[in-house]
């Protein structure tokens, strides 16, 4: 992880241009994940917040949302962009580290692209956290690119990696994620957006 650190500081963030590019799509899984609940829609985790691509977003759809990330660089990012936008805080924090983080308990966690960077300890620390922060019947959606040739360079897990990590999880859905904006070789890893429910 600590490659996301020297690149943020020679302001190298590629992945950011996802959220843009991809941003039909993504708010189209969101607006499904608000379709079943009613207001208020309660307390979302965005893990891997980076820069705050996502976090404001949930904040405006009604969420009381948190950003985790590791930099502190791209933390001060989210936090100088976000100003003015009610119902969002950020915390610098280690996702594989989450129930020390004390941020309480949540009813939404998103992960579009933290996930799959971590090693298989981080990704089975990863989910246990998110499993101890969990209300019941909490949801995940969690994007991923899939295990391939290039997974040493741009990360990656497998649909079983993924419910390894997760277990005591119910897997809703399990579909194709929209590959506009991943660009050479990233729009190469078969990406999967997977949805699972806390049982």
């Amino acid at each position: 992880m600590t490659n996301y650190a020297r690149l943020y500081r020679f302001g190298i963030t590629p992945w950011e241009r996802y959220a843009t590019e991809a941003a039909a799509s993504i708010t189209a899984l969101l607006d499904r994940e608000e379709a079943e609940r009613s207001s208020p829609l309660g307390r979302a985790l965005d893990l891997g917040c980076g820069s705050g691509q996502y976090t404001p977003e949930l904040a405006r759809r009604g969420w009381q949302a948190v950003g985790i990330d590791y930099v502190p660089a791209a933390i001060e990012a989210a936090a100088a962009k976000s100003r003015g936008v009610d119902g969002l805080s950020y915390v610098v924090g280690d996702v594989t580290r989450l129930p020390s983080t004390n941020l309480g308990t949540f009813d939404f966690f998103l992960d579009i692209g933290c996930f799959q960077g971590l090693d298989a300890r981080g990704r089975l620390a990863e989910g246990e956290g998110i499993s101890a922060l969990a209300r019941p019947e909490a949801t995940l959606l969690l994007m991923s690119f899939g295990p391939g040739r290039w997974r040493s360079l741009v990360g990656g897990a497998s649909q079983q990696e993924v419910q390894a990590a997760f277990a005591g999880w119910q897997m809703l859905t399990a579909e194709p994620a929209d590959t506009a904006g991943l660009g050479w070789p990233m729009n190469k890893t078969a990406p999967q957006w997977y949805r699972m429910r806390r049982t």
